[in-house]
């Protein structure tokens, strides 16, 4: 049996299957692995996202301004410091090997993805500035989108929720992973990347998740060292998609996002809701091959048309919305291994010598589709 279960992943990998945190290769699917992987106790921040890299046997944390590298029993092998922007999601991309995490710059007006060159993560406390190993590509989407002023009163009002500025509520990005372009469920490879959207009940252009897509096969002629007192502008011009999922309004959009080959969906973990009118649900899913339709996107303060997602069937649904999600907490870290098994992080405090840190921990779920709650522990 192990044999022909080898022989079928070996076959999907081939075709380009895998999405985020699984390399695409065979060699590294019999590795078993552990129930739990201890991504330690930090006093930067809580847990923001993982990424795993099964073929080396390393799993990443991020812990909103420190990366962590592990090895899969939990020991630590190195770390990254000196941010002082957020650190968000991470995911690991099979075909160059690296680390790919969201970095914002909310007050400087400029985001990123941070790329890790994580074979040069060998020790603790390297820092991101003058360590080389982190590389970075500016946004330009989003920067617009967070800057725009909707009132048109002249001036943009920063890092506030409560404002009609924003473009969709958008504070950032949060969010990231690798697997196919949308519509195509064994399509090319792209970069997505979810908007944070603040929580403000008093508007009603917020009410979408937004996800962005990029090719990043030619994104090294972007990628800059990071210089936190002079960011630069180097990424691309455009997106390769720009696509909204009507989930109703949420804090801070999607917090972890993944593409999970086993259900072919991919999976949204965010902070619920507080819009009275919507089910506030914490976690959504949308359908891979399902292909993208033109339409209104409802709520918008001039008619605007744009590239809806369909929310994956199952679960919960409210009448009322028409919106679609289940009840789980994958909004520290979420990582699909591919075959209906996930490590879902645990976020926790602890002090030590007098001083609050947060842990966080990677707990092994496997999926059973069951509502409210599709996965269940171990």
């Amino acid at each position: 049996m192990r044999k022909i279960l080898t022989l079928t992943l070996a076959a999907s990998a081939s075709l380009g299957l895998f999405g985020s945190s699984v390399s695409a290769t065979p060699a590294d699917r019999p590795r078993d692995l552990p129930a739990q992987i201890d991504g330690g106790a930090w006093s930067e921040g809580h847990v923001q996202g993982m990424a795993i890299d099964r073929r080396n046997g390393y799993m990443y944390f991020s812990f909103t301004n420190v990366l962590v590298k592990t090895d899969l029993g939990g020991n630590p092998v190195g770390s990254v410091t000196g941010f002082t922007g957020h650190l968000g999601d991470l995911d690991f991309n099979s075909q160059d090997g690296r680390v790919y995490g969201s970095l914002e710059y909310k007050e400087q007006e400029s985001f990123y993805i941070a790329i890790f060159d994580v074979d040069r993560i060998t020790s603790m406390n390297m820092d991101a500035q003058t360590s080389d190993v982190v590389r970075t590509v500016y946004l330009k989407e989003v920067v617009d989108d967070y800057v725009a002023d909707m009132n048109g009163d002249g001036r943009f009002d920063g890092n506030v929720g409560n404002t009609p500025d924003h473009r969709y509520g958008c504070s950032g990005i949060d969010g990231v992973a690798f697997g196919p372009e949308f519509g195509k469920r064994h399509g090319k490879q792209k970069l997505t990347v979810a908007y944070g959207i603040y929580s403000n009940v008093n508007r009603q252009d917020n009410d979408h998740q937004v996800l962005l897509q990029y090719d990043v096969q030619q994104w090294k002629k972007y990628e800059r060292p990071l210089t936190e007192s002079d960011p630069h502008k180097s990424g691309p011009e455009r997106v390769d998609g720009k696509y909204f999922a009507y989930t109703g309004n949420t804090r801070y959009g999607v917090q972890n996002l993944e593409f999970d080959e086993h259900t072919g969906n991919w999976m949204m973990a965010v902070y619920r809701g507080v819009k009275p009118q919507f089910p506030n649900y914490s976690f959504f899913m949308v359908e891979s091959g399902e292909k993208p339709r033109t339409g209104e996107i409802v709520g918008q303060p001039e008619p605007e048309q744009g590239e809806l997602l369909t929310l994956a069937p199952g679960g919960l649904e409210d009448a009322a919305t028409g919106v679609r999600g289940w009840e789980f907490t994958g909004e520290y870290g979420l990582v699909s291994l591919g075959d209906g098994r996930y490590y879902v992080a645990k976020a926790g405090t602890v002090t030590e010598d007098g001083v609050s840190k947060h842990t966080g921990v990677a707990e092994l779920y496997r999926w059973t589709g069951q509502t409210p709650t599709p996965f269940v522990k171990g």
